[in-house]
Parts: structure tokens; C-alpha cells; sequence
């Protein structure tokens, strides 16, 4: 019997994958366990194993393909057997009952070269594939070719009496002036979600491989189209609040290098100035919770975990692994485990687990002489802290003396629904006693 290889759901907020690259092709032997196909969420990429012995037959969804959670992609078959005979839809569907059901187009597209993806869509909105010009390999149909015809043959700007779609996907529709009807849903059914309605106009408009004055364009693909919807999402639905306060780090350096010496002598990870950052801010965060909190569907929830998330940059972008409980961890533990977080992330071996569960993002721009900056909160967490650099700054000493010390500048951004500015001052200030004076961490 054959076994359907689906697009796996790795991550809890996951809603489509991306195919990165088929390692086996079309009538290629395979063993049970045998990685077959590479995917990309949107924070990592996995690589997934085959779930049989047999033959893989029936590839359905090409490279750079966005395919919706739980669709069958491929199968395995056994020696001798033929693929099964069944209609292109969602085989193994991991959304709920409530999803509308799809309306039957007027003629069937089965036997049109087409994608999983391109059927569903077509199908949904009773388009008839015959009709759409595949520009995909071998001129397959692909989704985009499916949104294009939908865009063309919608002439008029108005949201359809039944449409499926998140509200979030409609307000922002009603804002920018579109209609639902020609956007193609990314979520589970094909509902259209939020980051698909901020993506549309790219899709919408023509755009050559280089302008008129000899410009290049980069399309915006993979992990960098993630971060701006992402962002773009998260700057449009928070409204941000900020703080920046000046801290020395006189005393920060020197427990640092203390730290630093007890790991050199036992033959451990130096200590980083992120990690002891790390254990200063889960300290401030035991003591005012609205800051490791998320506002969803209209409530507050206040996590019981603290989860520090730090941003790494990478050669296209940027990725946010997290410290797991970092609260219940030692500096040591804390600086050990960040080492291996940054170094794979670097080699793009962060397994989902890594990068899932943050509660509070750190972005330091100190290491580039970055002094001060603003970051966009990532998205659902309540707040985030930007980390310039630290640099010598002639200052006024407790005695009113002129002295020389080294400053670091650092801004909170915060959701301004979910805390008042007095509660975000009460945090970054005690941040910056912690860090001015790192023996309170033992407080």
C-alpha cells in the first residue's frame, strides 16, 4: 500500500513549508529513515526523513514551492505498485472542521499538469486550471500562476460574501484597498492569513529582472521575505513604546573577567557579555512579568517560563535562538549553551526546538559599534531590548568628580497594550542596577 509523504507540521505556529531540495528523485529506491527532502519553515530549515521502504514516486511539489501542512508532497511505493488513483486535495488535513468546503470548479482539473497547491486554490475558488498558462518547469501550473489569474479576473475592489480568512487578513485588506477574492490563502485549507494580504501587491505588479536606469532587483524570497512580514506584521498590529537609559559597566566588566578567569582555569566557555546580559534580564523579568508576557485575542497572557530569545545575524538575514529557562541556569550553563545556539545557527543546523518558545527577545549591535537603536518587537512577545556598544564616555562619579567609565546605551521597546510606561521604567531601570551592580543577581 502506499505511503504518503506529507508536508510535516515541526513547529507549533508552522502553517505552510517551503521544498528546499528533493534528495531523491522520481523512481529512486529508498529506506525507511532516509532523509529524502529538505523543507524551510519560517525560522529553520529540516531536513525530513522517508517514512518507508520503497520506491519514491509521485513528487508533487517542486523547489521554492510553498506547501500547506499536512499535504501530501510524495508517496513510497512497494515494488510493482502503481499510484494511487485519488483526487489532488489536502490528503492529511490538520485543520480544523470548520474550514468551508471547497467549491467544485466547472471542469475538472485533475489531468492539468498542475501542483497540489495550484489544484487546491483553483478549486477553491472555482477557477478552471485549463484556462491558466503554467510557467513552472515543463510549463507546470504553480500557485503563483493560479494567484495571477485570480488578480486579472478580479477587476473590482470588494470583499466576497464568504471568503476564509483570519480577521487580521481582512482588516488589513480593507486598509490597503483589496480584494480577499484574488488572494491566495497560505494557511491550513488555504485560509488566508495576515502575512499573505501584506505579501499580495509584490505578486500584483510586474517586475523585470532589472529596472530602467540598470538596477538590480533582488527578489525577496526565503528567509527574507520571513523577516519582513514579520516585522511588517509586528510594527503595523503593536504599538511600540521606548525607553533608552545609559548604563556603566564598570563593575559588569570586571565580574565578567572574573568569570572569565574561572572558566579559563577549568577549561570552560568564556563568558560573553550577551550571556551574562541574558542572566541579568530573566532576573529583572522574575520581578515584572507584563514584560514576559503576549497579547493575544484580546488578553494578556503571562508566560511561566522565562525564554530569552537572542537575535544572530546571518549572511541573509537574521535568526533568533533561545535560552530555555535561563532563570533556572547558571552563567556558566547560560554562556556554554548560547556558544553552540550561535554556532549553529551560523551552520543552519537549529532544529526547530531552538528557535521555538521565546518570551523575550535581546538584540545586540554592540560587536558592530552600533551606540543606540530602536528594534521592532518580534512578534507575539511583549517587548524587546536593543544593546549598543560600549565605549569609554567622559561622565560625573558619585562624588561629582569628572571621571572616565564604560558606557553602554540600551532601548526597550515595549507593547504599549499590554504595559504603561511606569511599569517598562520599573524594568529597565532595575535592568540597569543589575547590570551596574551584578552582585544583586544573587538578590
Amino acid at each position: 500500500m502506499a505511503t504518503h509523504v506529507i508536508m510535516p507540521k515541526v513547529d507549533m505556529d508552522q502553517e505552510t513549508g517551503t521544498i528546499v531540495e528533493w534528495t531523491r528523485k522520481n523512481g529512486d529506491a529508498v529506506e525507511k529513515g532516509e532523509i529524502i527532502i529538505i523543507i524551510e519553515t519560517d525560522k529553520v530549515a529540516i531536513d525530513i526523513e522517508s517514512p518507508a521502504t520503497g520506491i519514491l514516486q509521485g513528487i508533487r511539489a517542486e523547489p521554492a514551492e510553498i506547501v500547506p501542512i499536512g499535504e501530501t508532497i510524495a508517496y513510497i511505493l512497494e515494488p510493482g505498485e502503481q499510484l494511487p488513483n485519488e483526487p489532488e486535495s489536502q490528503d492529511h488535513d490538520v485543520s480544523d472542521s470548520s474550514q468551508p468546503a471547497a467549491v467544485e470548479p466547472a471542469i475538472n482539473a485533475i489531468d492539468v499538469d498542475a501542483t497540489p497547491v495550484a489544484h487546491n486554490i483553483a478549486k477553491f475558488h472555482a477557477m478552471e486550471l485549463s484556462t491558466i498558462v503554467g510557467t513552472g518547469p515543463q510549463d507546470r501550473i504553480t500557485k503563483r500562476d493560479v494567484q495571477a489569474a485570480l488578480a486579472t479576473k478580479s477587476s473590482q475592489v470588494s470583499e466576497p460574501e464568504r471568503v476564509y480568512a483570519t480577521p487580521s487578513a481582512k482588516r488589513i485588506a480593507r486598509e490597503r484597498g483589496l480584494n480577499l477574492n484574488s488572494i491566495m490563502g497560505s494557511g491550513p485549507g488555504s485560509r488566508i492569513q495576515a502575512a499573505d494580504v501584506l505579501r499580495v501587491k509584490e505578486s500584483l505588479v510586474d517586475v523585470s529582472p532589472a529596472s530602467s536606469d540598470g538596477a538590480k532587483v533582488v527578489p525577496l524570497e526565503g528567509i527574507r521575505r520571513t523577516i519582513a512580514e514579520r516585522m511588517m506584521v509586528s510594527y503595523q498590529s503593536t504599538p511600540h513604546i521606548t525607553f533608552t537609559v545609559k548604563v556603566d559597566m564598570s563593575r559588569f566588566n570586571e565580574v565578567r573577567k572574573q568569570f572569565n578567569t574561572k572558566a579559563e582555569g577549568s577549561n570552560q566557555h568564556k563568558i560573553s557579555a550577551t550571556a551574562l546580559l541574558i542572566k541579568a534580564v530573566a532576573w529583572a523579568l522574575k520581578r515584572h512579568p507584563y514584560l514576559n508576557s503576549s497579547f493575544q485575542d484580546d488578553r494578556i497572557h503571562l508566560f511561566s517560563e522565562i525564554n530569552i530569545g537572542v537575535a544572530v545575524a546571518l549572511e541573509n538575514g537574521l535568526i533568533v535562538p533561545v535560552v530555555h529557562n535561563a532563570i533556572q541556569k547558571g552563567i556558566g550553563e547560560i554562556a556554554t549553551e548560547l556558544n553552540d545556539l550561535v554556532i549553529r545557527a551560523r551552520q543552519g543546523q537549529l532544529m526547530p526546538s531552538d528557535v521555538s518558545g521565546g518570551t523575550f527577545t535581546i538584540s545586540n549591535l554592540g560587536p558592530f559599534g552600533i551606540e543606540q537603536f530602536t528594534a521592532i518587537i518580534n512578534h507575539p512577545q511583549a517587548a524587546i531590548l536593543a544593546v549598543g556598544v560600549t565605549q569609554p564616555e567622559v561622565v560625573a562619579d558619585s562624588n561629582e568628580q569628572i571621571a572616565l567609565r564604560p558606557i553602554m546605551r540600551m532601548t526597550l521597546s515595549a507593547d504599549h497594550r499590554v504595559v504603561d510606561g511606569a511599569i517598562v521604567a520599573f524594568f529597565i531601570n532595575d535592568l540597569r542596577h543589575a547590570l551596574e551592580a551584578p552582585e544583586l543577581l544573587l538578590w
